[in-house]
């Protein structure tokens, strides 16, 4: 596999898209992707929005990993990392 398509290699911020994808899928709905990503405000809003609609949010932060596994890894930085948008989503 090439240093390019793995989604578990750490890129220039010391973040790896895999990694971050997975804990969106598996621990979505308390926002650690995004206290992962640095993006503590967002994570908080996570776990206030997964209260508020007692879970089901769970079915975007699922999807939302799915999609930063498959996304090249400078495009998840720019979205997810170095973005200045409080709560980025897709």
């Amino acid at each position: 596999m090439s240093e390019e398509m793995n989604a578990f290699n750490v890129g220039p911020s010391g973040k790896s898209r895999g990694v971050a994808g997975l804990l969106a899928i598996l621990l979505g709905c308390v926002g650690i992707q995004y206290f992962y990503c640095g993006k503590t405000s967002a994570g908080l809003l996570a776990i206030l929005i997964s209260l508020v609609s007692c879970g089901s949010a769970s079915v975007l932060w699922f999807i939302q990993g799915i999609l930063m596994i498959a996304m090249p890894q400078d495009q998840f930085e720019q979205k997810f990392v170095y973005s200045p948008s409080t709560f980025p989503l897709f």
